[in-house]
């Protein structure tokens, strides 16, 4: 099985927010930004599996500010961790707002994704390497979030 880098799973999606995202107040449903996360965590995920992945959790999120009509909203995913079929992907959000030239980071995420084969089953993932003193760091910040969401779901905190 081939061994990958954090740089594989690069993913950058940007999309100008339109009315249609938004509620009466002109801001951008958190729904709607959710949706792109998942995007672009499928993604990354993906890319480094070469396999069909889907969600399995998604960590607590705050939306730092918000999101309005106009504004370009970009989301970076990359995976950070690899068990032997599940992979940790986090997902940073921004918006510009474009015409003040105003970069905002809105939050981020952390999504747990699992390969499947064929039939529906957990496969085993390439094996990530991390190049960077930043990767190492972020690797060792996701694993942490991992034990603390296991231990919540198995009472064991």
């Amino acid at each position: 099985m081939r061994i990958k880098t954090v740089s594989d799973s690069a993913t950058v999606l940007s999309e100008v927010m339109m009315p249609l995202h938004a509620n009466h107040y002109g801001s951008v449903h958190g729904g709607t930004i959710l949706k792109l996360v998942d995007e672009a965590a499928y993604v990354a995920a993906t890319r480094h599996a070469r396999k069909n992945v889907v969600v399995a959790s998604m960590d607590y999120i705050e939306f730092k500010h918000p999101v309005g009509v106009g504004d370009v909203l970009t989301l970076r995913a990359s995976v950070y961790h690899v068990g032997r079929s599940s992979m940790d992907v986090e997902v940073e959000i921004e918006t510009e707002r474009i015409k003040q030239g105003k970069v905002l980071k809105v939050g981020s995420a952390y999504l747990t994704m699992v390969a499947l084969n064929e039939k529906g089953k957990p496969m085993e993932v390439p094996r990530l390497i991390l190049k960077t003193k930043e990767e190492r760091e972020k690797n060792l910040q996701i694993k942490l979030k991992r034990q603390r969401r296991i231990a919540h779901f198995c009472g064991c905190e």
